[in-house]
């Protein structure tokens, strides 16, 4: 059925085929660089601004809940289904993927997964992951923590960000 060249020819396959979906990541990180400051890149002005008027009467609360009202009731269940989005990189059994695993992450040091290996952008601007604090990181991880590994754009709704909190919490539980 199978003899050795075959099995040599199918893992020389998926070894090819993986070194060429490297090299096309690594020259699109060559050519398409959107952190500021990493890899000697530096800070461009931006190119236009949009000025826009304020709302005539209104101020900052006229933008809706705080996070710390919606995290007071934050649903977890609800919370488990948007970290459905986190499920590529990240897992919750104890075991690293990707990402460190993320059971226990809430109000447990940074940077404090053993056999990881972070960037170190993260320690430089947060200390423990409070639910404030991962609110903050998960808003735009990359503007949050310039220069982290972590390529996920964010959560833009405080909602979704405050329920997938509250879920992570329930875990460590």
């Amino acid at each position: 059925m199978f003899d050795t060249m075959t099995i040599t020819k199918i893992v020389g396959g998926v070894c090819g085929t993986l070194l060429v979906f490297l090299l096309g990541n690594w020259s699109g990180d060559l050519l398409y660089e959107t952190g500021y400051g990493e890899h000697g890149a530096e800070e461009h002005a931006q190119g236009y601004l949009i000025e826009t008027a304020a709302l005539e009467g209104g101020d900052a609360g006229a933008e809706g809940p705080t996070f710390e009202e919606v995290f007071a009731s934050a649903d977890a269940g609800a919370g488990e289904r948007v970290f459905n989005k986190c499920k590529a990189c990240h897992k919750v059994d104890g075991s690293n993927a990707t990402g460190p695993h993320l059971d226990g992450v809430v109000n447990r040091a940074v940077d404090s997964v053993s056999g990881f290996t972070y960037s170190g952008a993260l320690e430089e601007h947060f200390d423990v992951w409070t639910p404030e604090h991962l609110n903050t990181f998960l808003t735009n991880p990359r503007s949050a923590a310039p220069g982290t590994k972590m390529t996920f754009a964010g959560l833009p709704k405080v909602e979704d960000r405050a329920n997938v909190i509250a879920y992570l919490d329930s875990l460590s539980n």
